[in-house]
């Protein structure tokens, strides 16, 4: 009963200085909405980032030219750009020796390309795909509507697509595409299937891409048109990372790269990517938590001044109680409760605010919005502790108050 008597005393004294009270915890506000809206955009940012590279099927690895996220200035790139091609006769040396990997895919890409139907046509945006049979599965193309490549459509040559659930759309929305012949930089194809929807990846379609037989990609485009990516899928995740040392160095082994000597290619993985963007959001972060560390002594100090200001304040109200039977904990338990309700109050509203924030922030990316509840946790915690050590000495000061002092207070 003490505990809820304390706490009723608390807030009628909050509504009293209804001014104080909201100075102080706008404090608290601006603090913890500091820390929780970094974390929500963060948290926005890396659920959308990790879902939309999270492109590879489970248990695989890709071997390309350029890494997925350059870091470094114009010189690095240059540098990645001077790496030789990985060329289809070393895509096929690495495939022999990978005997025991599960699939062992290639593909090469092209991309600003228009598809043609009749009359109709696609904007210059579409990518188009080079890719082996294999390649289908260690990229998770699942096909919604008609046939998957082959390896007799690699091994033939045959000219077939398989379209993006957008195109198919845009060219197809009446009939089915299945049969039909499409026209790309003058050569017919013929859909012989259409993928599942992959979504969007801030506010950029996934679908808008197209995947022929890669020895067909090579007669319209040439064999050494671009870089060819290799992927690479194991059989269980227990096998996952020794296949990815071998793969590396028998890759270094195919290419002749010198015992010391940096690999001059990237290992690419949707672990690899997630682990480089946490590299470069754990800055921001730091960043974000000196500066909200600041604010929340601020906070904290203000708390502090405010509940000794009301100490003095109340001294005679303190005496009044003192007289009338109640002890030392009883006032100390009244104080600090007001102080600690005060940092639970701004921490709530500052939390509702910054998850608020930090999701609208997000939508206008088109980021899918996220909460991080583990922040929120931590927030509340913060705004306890706050409370506590900053509530403690007005707390204290006033519990030792001396009774007969207090009531000749004026």
């Amino acid at each position: 009963m003490n505990f809820f008597e304390n706490l009723k005393l608390s807030f009628h004294s909050l509504r009293a200085n209804k001014l104080r009270a909201i100075l102080t915890i706008t404090g608290i506000v601006v603090g913890i909405f500091s820390i929780i809206v970094i974390k929500t955009v963060l948290t926005v940012l890396q659920t959308s980032i990790e879902s939309g590279v999270s492109q590879l099927a489970k248990n695989t690895f890709q071997i390309q030219k350029m890494p997925a996220v350059q870091m470094g200035g114009p010189g690095s790139r240059a540098r990645y750009r001077s790496r030789p091609d990985i060329t289809l006769d070393e895509y096929e040396r690495l495939k022999e020796v990978l005997s025991y990997a599960k699939h062992v895919g290639a593909e090469q890409w092209e991309s600003g390309k228009i598809i043609e139907f009749r009359n109709k046509q696609t904007n210059p945006n579409i990518s188009v795909s080079g890719a082996t049979a294999e390649a289908m599965l260690t990229n998770n193309w699942i096909v919604e509507d008609g046939r998957t490549l082959r390896e007799n459509d690699v091994f033939r040559n045959n000219p077939v697509v398989i379209l993006g659930k957008e195109i198919k759309e845009k060219l197809f929305p009446n009939i089915s595409p299945i049969g039909q012949f499409i026209k790309l930089d003058g050569y017919l194809l013929q859909v012989i299937g259409v993928l599942e929807a992959q979504g969007q990846f801030f506010g950029q379609s996934r679908d808008n891409f197209v995947v022929l037989p890669l020895s067909y990609f090579q007669t319209i485009y040439g064999r050494r048109s671009n870089s060819i990516n290799i992927t690479v899928m194991s059989y269980s995740k227990l096998d996952y990372n020794q296949l990815i040392e071998t793969a590396t160095g028998y890759f270094r082994t195919i290419r002749k790269v010198p015992p010391g000597d940096e690999n001059d290619f990237e290992i690419f993985s949707n672990e690899s990517i997630i682990a480089q963007i946490g590299q470069i959001t754990s800055g921001i972060e730091i960043g974000a938590m000196v500066v909200s560390f600041i604010a929340l002594i601020a906070a904290g100090i203000g708390i502090m001044n405010i509940m000794l200001v009301s100490v003095t304040e109340r001294t005679r109200e303190i005496g009044i109680r003192k007289a009338v039977g109640a002890k030392k904990i009883n006032i100390l338990l009244q104080f600090f409760s007001e102080a600690v309700s005060l940092c639970f109050i701004g921490g709530a509203f500052g939390i509702l605010l910054g998850v608020a924030v930090g999701n609208i922030a997000g939508m206008a990316l088109n980021a899918a919005t996220a909460v991080p509840w583990d922040w929120v946790f931590i927030g509340f915690v913060i705004c306890g502790l706050v409370g506590v050590i900053f509530g403690t000495y007005p707390a204290y000061k006033a519990a030792n108050l001396d009774p007969i002092e207090a009531l000749r207070y004026e």
